[in-house]
């Protein structure tokens, strides 16, 4: 390699640099890596230091980096040493492959290594040395950076005010180079980089528009509404007058402009300050005259949009403030539509490309407030549409926000465009390349959705469009050599236009559902045949479907059948939907040819006769028939499935209910009655006692307060279950009895309290008013009751008892708070979380407005209620985030102060001969645990990553439960802040190590060895996913650790079962609702 002759060295460097490739990795713990780089790192050092032939220094260069970043070397030292002296050589191209190298070397060298690199640069940089020095140096600081992440961090507090000095040197390659190394400390070390970063976002403001060879305003004065041929000749010209190959300073602009996206993609806590700063600066330079510098100021107002969106869609708390983001947005609209009007008109696809996806995003951070701008909006989109030059990712695009446009938009909007909007549009779906196709057919579907809604009257016409937009779809609907996903969405479209316009296609309908009935017949396209089916038979247009109902209804009868789960729902769905608009249609026959099929799904039985009580036979008998005397032979959820269907048929036959009705008490009252039949007897009466009073059963509360006495568990609850539900047919008689029993019958407490929640979740708000007083103060004579699960049924039905009347109520629950009695505190907190659901409601806003209060109960002295606080804590985060983002600076403190553990709660108990530790303060931790979880799911942008990850480093050494959640968080983290979680590693690494190489004593019971061996695949799972980061081996204590895995035959064994097991994928989805 170091030979005179040139064909010799190019064929021993390839030879080396094959060689290096193949080797396997070092922490395959293999030897022969090792000897290998040890034999060749010496040679490689003399020959970069031959200082007089250039091309051996640069191929030892290339096949050190190549060493270095596939294996890990243990003789970094010399190598270093080696390669600094290298950053000096008068030749730019030895000193970049030295940075290259340098950056190879970052992830895998020693923190000392890394001080004395970092060390050295700062120093070279403090002697003021010559700019092209200086360039390298930066260069160099920038490539450390991005390579070694987070080790930088301690640094920078010395190195950014030496950069951000030489920002002012007049050299625009070395400020290019400057916003480089800026970038890449903001983007690895956001954090640290806090008390610079307002200095640094004034620089790219300042560099942003640095274009000293080139007068703006010229452009200014331009008429915006010039003719694109016009614009297009003007370009030429431009382009002629301005080709400054010497021109530098758009690098400037361009790395100022990525150093911005850097700053806005990793600190969206300073969202409101960038809108005010950022945002108009970058609208202002849409009339960036360098291509590749426009593209990257739309990517950074991209980034800048996507931070608005919020992580988890529009809230659901409806009375929520606007967020100020949102409202300073709001306020840029019309200035951002005027730049991007010209920007659409432009010659460049890169450009147009760039303005639709910028438009996409604001179209989905603001739905519905681009109302006023789509006249200034349509030319553009039709331009890119119909100019013969545009590519077709352009027109794909152009499509894609159209679509977006006309979904998030009133109809009344787009009605003066249609004209001019479906023309190209119908253009697109004749398009050879299906992508395009697909796109314009669901813009298509949006059209025909807006030319007549179908949920309010509309003035506007369709008429004069029905004939293409239909002859288009139908020609794309009959082909049958097309791509599945053209065909699917083809269906679909077809699907609409019926739905919409279906009264007005005369001669061409039967012919298109005779189509939609060959797609059922196809597995391929049955699914969006079935859905395209329910569609059109919901219309209010009430389509003519007889023709295909007496072929296609035992068609989708079949599927009942069919082992898909999917296509088994949409033709339930479908048949509910057509049975109910075309019950006219259904004979005999057919009505046969469904229910058979329903009745097999259900119960595998084949009614023949469809009369009521051969239904009801047919329903029950499988629980009469059961031989087993184990009540639960029969799944649980089909006693509580047929009770309903029992119900169900006897509202449509109310004649012959009643009879039922007493029979179902006499199977109760029966003592050879087997315990299944008494649990669905109960079960039907609780069904049907919700419709129909009860009133002549004279017999009826005794039969069910004898069951309350039952030995059977399954029967008890049942029992409850059905004096609940009978009391919501008829409150005047029950709801007394059963709140006199629950006053005199502490014994059946429990199960009477159970039948007030059903009551109470059965009833509407109205029916519920007039008696809420009395229920109310019977459940606070409850609330302090020693029994923990008969306080949380208390404190269940207390908070949806609040959801009736929460203005009146919450202020009640809120002066409990300061109950002397903690069991009383419990309870009401515990009430508060029934009140938060995940849909909207109008206690929402009265939450906001006091949740604070009862979250103060984290600050409780007393333990168990600190815990159920917590409980509530997670339910808000999980249910209703908006309920709680504003209060968690002051919340979070209060939460990581539960996740430590507590000496004093901690207490020896013995047993017999033997001493057993208690931990009390477990459960509150479990619940803070828990909580932490909920919001890295929910509010993972209000959260402090690193101080979240302090106590998740905690959580891997407590006790078993706590482990198991903890390592969950840690697949889960990798996943959401890989960067974060990499500059923590070493501090992980070591708990995860100590889990997966502890032994159970011999001699321990079975659980013990059960446990951890649970233990061990959890921590795997959790390495599993801090393997999946990129460069995450380069860590040199987690190489270390995958090499001891893979070199112990137990643990490796372990490790490829987990990443066998598809459930190793899905481990961060933990529910802790």
């Amino acid at each position: 390699m170091v030979s005179n002759k040139e064909q010799l060295r190019d064929i021993s460097s390839m030879g080396l640099k094959t060689v290096i490739a193949e080797l396997p990795p070092s922490s395959t713990g293999l030897s022969l890596t090792v000897n290998v780089c040890k034999k060749i790192t010496s040679q490689l050092i003399g020959a970069m230091g031959m200082q007089d032939d250039v091309s051996i220094q640069l191929e030892a260069l290339d096949i050190l980096s190549d060493m270095l970043s596939t294996a890990l070397v243990s003789f970094h030292q010399s190598i270093l040493t080696s390669l600094l002296a290298q950053l000096t050589s008068p030749h730019m191209a030895v000193r970049k492959r030295s940075i290259i190298a340098l950056g190879h070397l970052v992830p895998s060298c020693s923190p000392a290594l890394f001080t004395q690199l970092t060390e050295h640069l700062m120093g070279e940089l403090s002697r003021g040395p010559p700019t092209a020095s200086v360039r390298t140096y930066i260069q160099c600081l920038a490539t450390v950076s991005r390579r070694g992440g987070h080790r930088i961090g301690e640094h920078l507090q010395k190195i950014v005010p030496m950069v951000v000095k030489f920002c002012n040197v007049e050299d625009d390659e070395l400020r290019e180079f400057c916003f480089q190394a800026f970038e890449a400390f903001v983007s690895r070390c956001p954090k640290e980089m806090s008390p610079n970063i307002q200095a640094i976002i004034k620089l790219c403001l300042k560099y942003i528009t640095y274009d000293p060879n080139y007068n703006y305003d010229a452009d200014d004065d331009e008429d915006d509404s010039m003719d694109i041929e016009d614009r297009e000749d003007d370009d030429q010209e431009s382009d002629d007058e301005y080709s400054d190959d010497d021109d530098m300073s758009w690098k400037v602009r361009r790395s100022s402009v990525k150093c911005l996206e850097a700053i806005i993609s990793s600190r969206r806590d300073l969202l409101v300050e960038l809108y005010g700063s950022v945002g108009p600066t970058l609208v202002s330079r849409f009339k960036e005259r360098e291509e590749n510098v426009k593209t990257d100021i739309f990517s950074a107002f991209v980034a800048l949009l996507r931070q608005t969106r919020h992580p988890h869609g529009p809230t659901l708390d409806s009375g929520a403030k606007e967020e100020p983001a949102i409202y300073l947005l709001k306020k840029q609209v019309p200035t951002i539509v005027k730049a991007l009007h010209r920007q659409l008109k432009e010659k460049s696809m890169r450009c147009r490309q760039s303005c639709f996806s910028l438009l996409t995003e604001m179209a989905n951070v603001l739905p519905g407030q681009l109302g006023e701008h789509i006249p200034a909006l349509i030319p553009g989109i039709i331009y890119s549409l119909t100019d013969k030059s545009t590519s077709s990712n352009l027109k794909i695009d152009a499509l894609a926000f159209l679509n977006v446009l006309l979904s998030s938009h009133n109809p009344e909007i787009f009605h003066p465009h249609i004209s001019v909007i479906l023309p190209p549009v119908i253009q697109c779906v004749e398009d050879s390349f299906y992508k395009i196709t697909s796109e314009a057919l669901q813009v298509i579907q949006q059209t025909v959705k807006l030319m007549r809604p179908l949920d309010k009257p509309v003035s506007f016409d369709g008429k004069p469009y029905v004939k293409i937009v239909f002859a288009c779809t139908s020609k794309r609907l009959k082909a049958a050599d097309i791509d599945q996903e053209v065909k699917e969405r083809a269906i679909f479209c077809m699907g609409h236009i019926l739905s919409h316009f279906g009264d007005q296609l005369g001669a061409d309908l039967q012919p298109t559902l005779q189509i939609f009935l060959e797609r059922l017949k196809n597995e391929i396209t049955r699914l969006v045949a079935v859905k395209t089916l329910t569609l059109v038979a919901s219309s209010p247009l009430k389509i003519d479907l007889r023709p295909i109902l007496t072929e296609g209804i035992p068609m989708l009868g079949s599927f009942l059948r069919k082992n898909q789960r999917a296509l088994k729902l949409n033709t339930i769905t479908a048949l509910n939907v057509m049975v109910t608009n075309y019950s006219d249609s259904f004979k005999p026959p057919l009505i046969d040819s469904i229910l058979s099929e329903f009745f097999q799904v259900l119960v595998a039985t084949k009614a023949n006769n469809m009369g009521y009580s051969d239904l009801l036979k047919a329903l029950r008998g499988p629980f009469y028939d059961s031989k087993s005397t184990d009540s639960m032979s029969v799944h649980k959820q089909s006693y509580y499935s047929v009770a309903k269907c029992v119900a169900a048929l006897s509202m449509a036959c109310p004649k012959e209910a009643s009879g039922v009705v007493t029979n179902l008490i006499q199977e109760v009252k029966n003592p050879k009655s087997s315990e299944s039949v008494r649990i669905l007897s109960l079960l039907c009466l609780g069904e049907i006692g919700r419709f129909m009073n009860f009133e002549g059963q004279k017999e009826l509360k005794g039969v069910i307060m004898e069951a309350f006495g039952s030995p059977n568990e399954e029967v008890k609850s049942a029992a409850s279950f059905a004096l609940g539900n009978i009391c919501v047919g008829n409150l005047g008689e029950y709801l007394p009895f059963m709140l006199n029993e629950i006053g005199s019958q502490p014994k059946r407490q429990y199960l009477l309290l159970h039948s007030l929640k059903e009551m109470i979740s059965a009833l509407s708000a109205e029916s519920l008013k007039p008696h809420v007083e009395n229920i109310w103060d019977l459940l606070f004579k409850h609330c302090e009751c020693a029994e923990e699960g008969t306080r949380n049924i208390v404190a269940e039905c207390l908070g949806k008892l609040t959801l009736v009347s929460p203005s009146e109520l919450i202020p009640r629950l809120k002066n409990q708070l300061s109950s002397g009695s903690p069991l009383s505190r419990s309870t009401v907190v515990t009430a508060v979380k029934f009140t938060i659901v995940d849909h909207t409601m109008p206690i929402d806003s009265l939450l906001k407005g006091c949740i604070g209060d009862f979250l103060k109960t984290l600050q409780d002295p007393d333990l168990n209620v600190r815990r159920v606080a917590l409980v509530m804590f997670n339910s808000a985060a999980h249910n209703k985030p908006s309920l709680i983002r504003g209060l968690l600076t002051s919340l979070l403190p209060h939460l990581y102060k539960e996740t430590q553990i507590r000496k004093d709660l901690v207490r020896e108990v013995e047993m017999g001969p033997f001493k057993h530790t208690v931990d009390d303060g477990l459960d509150v931790r479990k619940a803070a645990f828990e909580c932490m979880y909920t919001l890295l799911d929910s509010c993972m942008d209000c959260l402090d990553i690193f101080e979240f990850l302090n106590h998740v480093e905690e959580g891997l050494k407590d006790h078993y439960d706590i482990k198991m959640l903890t390592f969950i968080m840690l697949a889960r983290l990798s996943k959401l802040c890989p960067t974060a979680v990499v500059q923590r590693l070493d501090r992980l690494v070591e708990p995860l190590k100590a889990t997966c190489t502890t032994k159970v004593k011999a001699g321990s019971v079975k659980q013990e060895f059960e446990k951890q061996e649970e233990l061990r695949r959890s921590a795997m799972r959790a390495v599993a996913a801090l393997l999946s980061i990129s460069e995450v081996e380069k860590s040199p204590a987690m190489a270390e650790f995958a090499n001891q895995i893979r070199s112990n035959a137990e643990m490796s064994t372990i490790f490829e079962s987990l990443q066998r097991d598809p459930l190793t994928e899905a481990v961060e989805s933990m529910d802790t609702s």
